[in-house]
């Protein structure tokens, strides 16, 4: 088809934005990936630009050896995964009900689920009550207070509304109770949105830091990111400081920059590989349910 030069010129303007877009979004995570894996020399003489010089190994080689990284990792896993399959599970029971039009607190219910995406008791309330329900320095005060999501469970809700309700007339009549007609029809009929919901669980859970150093106290239980915050903050003196030994001194070697890009590095690799295997369902899952006409 022939298009006239308005459409012509919109096209190209089109794609000139948006390959600008993609530049400005890889070249920090392209630079720091550079400065991880640079020499010393390079770095401290400025001259990575975009690209790794003087290929090195010595940033990782030192972080990865330092014991409060895998006990971090460890937990921030632990986080991940079991708050992940509370959080899917919690917003499974919570949006089937409300998706049934035969519920008959599915109004009122509905009107108070939204009601907290506006309004919400707070800080303070939400400490104390932690605390005086004994969850402070407790693996569970990671998971409990965000266990349901109330826009994810919006989606959901919608996604199941989605399903034609002759599906589970023809279950009702065959004896299907509701929990068979959740997890036999309801859930693997929207696969797709559970993925992306899976997706949005999992890095809040990767990336949260703010629960753990408002409720975890204790250093032996604090996630990944609180390991993270105290090198980028801290300039990273301590790793180097309890390295000993020979390990120091050659530590001291190590760029202060470099070894800040290494542990972000490090804290962003997993959840980097489990994206592509996520993102064929997110355009399916996010518009599963959207409004038609």
């Amino acid at each position: 088809m022939n298009q006239s030069f308005a459409d012509r010129s919109y096209s190209v303007f089109v794609h000139a934005v948006t390959v600008l877009a993609v530049c400005i979004t890889l070249y920090p995570f392209i630079y720091v990936v550079s400065v991880s894996v640079s020499s010393v020399e390079a770095i401290n003489n400025k001259l990575v630009m975009l690209l790794p010089v003087d290929f090195s190994l010595d940033g990782y080689k030192m972080v990865l050896q330092y014991p409060e990284l895998w006990r971090a990792y460890y937990n921030t896993i632990w986080y991940t995964v079991v708050g992940t399959l509370c959080n899917i599970a919690a917003t499974c029971l919570a949006a089937y009900p409300l998706s049934r039009k035969r519920f008959f607190l599915r109004r009122k219910l509905n009107f108070y689920i939204a009601f907290t995406m506006y309004f919400s008791g707070g800080l303070i309330p939400l400490y104390m009550i932690i605390t005086e329900l004994g969850l402070y320095n407790s693996r569970w005060a990671m998971i409990l207070p965000v266990l349901v999501s109330t826009f994810n469970v919006m989606i959901l809700r919608s996604a199941f509304e989605n399903i034609p309700n002759e599906i589970f007339e023809s279950a009702t009549m065959d004896g299907a109770k509701d929990f068979t007609m959740l997890f036999r029809i309801a859930v693997p009929l929207a696969k797709p949105t559970l993925a992306v919901l899976t997706l949005y669980y999992a890095v809040a859970h990767w990336n949260d830091f703010f629960n753990a150093l408002l409720y975890l106290g204790k250093q032996e239980l604090q996630p990944l990111q609180i390991f993270l915050r105290r090198v980028l903050i801290m300039a990273s003196p301590e790793i180097m400081q309890k390295m000993g030994g020979e390990t120091a001194a050659s530590a001291l070697a190590v760029s202060t920059l470099q070894v800040r890009y290494v542990s972000v590095v490090v804290s962003i690799v997993p959840i980097v590989m489990v994206y592509p295997f996520i993102q064929k369902y997110f355009v399916r899952g996010i518009t599963l349910g959207a409004v038609k006409g």
